[in-house]
């Protein structure tokens, strides 16, 4: 088979509660990744405050911020995933993923399946007071890869990567705006560790901590991780940064072909209830 490639954009940025300075910074970011295959923004990217703040901000896809976003997607030539953003439907509001297509049109997307109920350092994030949860994976083919969308707190969720990576991901997206503190334990493990078990590209982008005033510190640290858990890039706590990778595809093919972990899956044991071993 001939070379496959897929040139992508991580970005990261400091977001704050202002929605039409945050869109402006996205559109900064497609634009020094011009003519990449895809461009990954973060989630929560064009806000990013208190849960009654995001759902006030909650934006339709006709607002003129997704107008810009599209306009910038098309004159960049990019695929573009606008990692996770408050949108508004009938009925309620979705933390969805937007995929605008390389001719500024909206071709889809996906809607968080795992929403970010926790508490953290007495804390709480309940993010089922914003939004309603999805209930499908979805795939993204774009330039000859087929990628999966997630994002953030489905990270935790390896049942649902594994999903995507048997139906053909090669790619794994997951746009995030990690806390700081979840952020320093848990997540460059947990993406190397999605991209080991499927043997396949991870790539996310993240929000990053700025002024005192954020109404909760994010980690930063936008990484993408190859195939075999290698980390292939790290944005670190800049402020505003971006970069363009070239993923080789047929990596993951030959690192499914040395660890066949897929063809191994045995859903069919897995359903079957556990054996008890009770010795008192």
């Amino acid at each position: 088979m001939p070379d496959r490639t897929l040139t992508v954009g991580l970005t990261q940025w400091h977001a704050t509660r202002d929605v039409a300075a945050n869109a402006e910074t996205a559109c900064a970011m497609i634009g020094e990744c011009a003519g990449a295959d895809l461009v990954l923004l973060p989630e929560n990217g064009l806000m990013l405050g208190t849960n009654t703040e995001m759902r006030d901000a909650a934006l339709a896809v006709d607002a003129p911020e997704i107008g810009a976003l599209r306009r910038a997607a098309k004159a960049a030539a990019s695929t573009v995933v606008l990692g996770g953003f408050k949108r508004r439907v009938d009925g309620g509001i979705r933390n969805t993923a937007l995929v605008i297509g390389p001719d500024g049109e909206i071709a889809g997307g996906y809607d968080k399946i795992h929403l970010f109920d926790a508490r953290i350092d007495g804390r709480s994030f309940e993010a089922s007071g914003v939004e309603t949860a999805g209930d499908r994976p979805v795939l993204l083919r774009v330039a000859g890869a087929t990628v999966g969308l997630t994002i953030c707190y489905d990270v935790r969720f390896p049942e649902l990567y594994r999903a995507l990576a048997l139906a053909g991901a090669e790619v794994l997206l997951v746009p995030s705006a990690f806390t700081q503190r979840t952020g320093e334990a848990h997540w460059e493990l947990l993406l190397r560790a999605r991209a080991v078990e499927n043997s396949a590209f991870v790539v996310a982008s993240a929000t990053v901590r700025g002024a005192e005033d954020d109404a909760f510190p994010t980690y930063g640290h936008a990484l993408a991780a190859g195939p075999w858990g290698e980390v292939l890039a790290d944005l670190g706590t800049a402020p505003a940064a971006s970069r363009v990778l070239e993923l080789d595809l047929g990596e993951v093919a030959r690192r499914r072909e040395t660890l066949p972990v897929l063809r191994g899956v045995r859903p069919d044991a897995y359903g079957i209830p556990a054996e008890i071993i009770d010795i008192g």
